[in-house]
């Protein structure tokens, strides 16, 4: 059993706890904790958010997640959820689900450290024998390492890595209709993290660790590198004056080989970039696909503000960006390319107004209204769907994703 040198918080009265998710309050930890708990189970969201744990203890959610209110409602209700910053209530027993993955560093190198971090943190609460599940996205070879380190620290415990892989803000949705990736450092670990998934998956699918963590890196570069290539493609049709909208038209109408064709776009957001990045440092640089497409997606917003300056006169002129979350319908700015966009224009316009009806954290934002009013132009950086029938005021709109209107670079007159 762990030592532990620190006395037990109050916490621990009542039932023993199921599952433990550090990291709990997040985008990927607070999901899978709903979804535990609308099984029935005693699960402890553990963060050091403590603003987000006070949301949920008073049932409001601190992200956008379809389906999520009525789960934490019941879970509130009936006592199954539990809520901590304290890494002493963490029990030495249960699953303990750690949704912290690794990060990329100021030199474009996976960082494990931030992982050993909490593991360090973790280790003198847990006991040896408890399952501790990886679930955010890591460097290959990362949960082998995480289990010689326990081994090495005189622990023995049920290593296992489960890769999320759901849609932000659609998680909920898609745990019962898509398949789990299950992987562990031994079978006894693998058999205790397919016991866990079971409850809120359809179907499990059992690889080794490194084979999960390629599975959930390939997923998303290969998602990044189809956005790259719909922009990539929109930059040359826009660049010849041709209006990208009927060419996607032509190419996806009744056409079943290009079902799935995504339209361009910002590609950014927490994962796709740096899942990319990681690759590209596990290939020592060799993965040029997936360099291509990160010079092509981080590129988009600069060939944006090249062509506005061909055809304003900028330093005049004030610009709207409406939305400034990475994708449509969420809260989240992470590596949101909208940012991108702000900084470029910061020096060439006369002024940048930027709105967003989800995102509650930026005091910078306006409201509509008042951009699309105060703006020359406006700039359609994130689809949200209540801009789809937007009254511009006559104003002309840059819409690359083709969503307010056709998808050429102007969509209405000059100013």
């Amino acid at each position: 059993m762990a030592n532990r040198n620190t006395p037990r918080s109050k916490i621990d009265a009542g039932p023993l706890i199921d599952v433990t998710v550090v990291g709990g309050a997040g985008h990927a930890g607070l999901p899978l904790a709903l979804a535990f708990a609308g099984e029935g189970l005693r699960v402890l969201i553990y963060d050091i958010n403590a603003e987000a744990l006070d949301m949920l203890r008073h049932g409001r959610l601190p992200a956008v997640e379809i389906g999520a209110e009525p789960l934490l409602e019941r879970g509130l209700a009936h006592g199954q959820l539990l809520f901590s910053g304290d890494v002493r209530d963490i029990p030495g027993s249960g699953a303990i689900i750690v949704t912290i993955g690794t990060p990329v560093d100021e030199f474009s190198n996976p960082s494990i450290a931030s992982v050993q971090e909490c593991f360090d943190t973790l280790l003198p609460q847990l006991s040896d024998g408890q399952l501790i599940v990886l679930r955010s996205t890591v460097f290959p070879g990362t949960t082998d390492w995480i289990d010689e380190y326990l081994r090495r620290s005189g622990r023995t415990m049920k290593v296992a890595f489960c890769p999320e892989r759901v849609v932000q803000g659609h998680a909920l949705q898609e745990f019962r209709t898509m398949p789990q990736i299950v992987s562990g450092t031994t079978l006894e670990a693998e058999e205790a993290a397919a016991e866990l998934f079971a409850l809120i998956s359809p179907e499990l699918v059992r690889v080794r660790p490194i084979e999960a963590e390629f599975a959930k890196l390939f997923n998303n570069a290969y998602r990044y590198i189809q956005f790259a290539a719909a922009n990539q493609f929109y930059t040359i049709a826009d660049s010849a004056g041709v209006d990208y909208s009927n060419v996607l038209k032509a190419m996806t109408h009744n056409y079943p080989r290009a079902n799935g064709f995504p339209s361009p776009g910002f590609a950014a957001g927490p994962c796709l970039y740096k899942d990319t990045v990681q690759l590209a440092a596990f290939a020592q640089n060799q993965f040029s696909l997936g360099q291509a497409a990160m010079s092509v997606n981080e590129g988009l917003p600069i060939y944006l503000v090249r062509q506005m300056e061909q055809r304003w006169d900028l330093h005049r002129m004030t610009v709207g960006l409406l939305g400034m979350a990475f994708k449509a319908d969420v809260d989240d700015t992470r590596s949101s390319l909208s940012y991108k966009l702000k900084k470029l224009l910061a020096v060439r316009a006369k002024e940048v107004l930027t709105t967003d009806p989800f995102v509650t954290h930026d005091a910078s934002l306006l409201p509509l209204d008042e951009v699309i009013v105060r703006s020359d132009i406006l700039v359609l950086c994130t689809p949200h769907a209540c801009y789809r029938d937007l009254d511009l005021k006559g104003k002309p709109l840059v819409d690359v994703w083709g969503f307010h209107s056709p998808v050429r670079l102007l969509a209405e007159a000059d100013v």
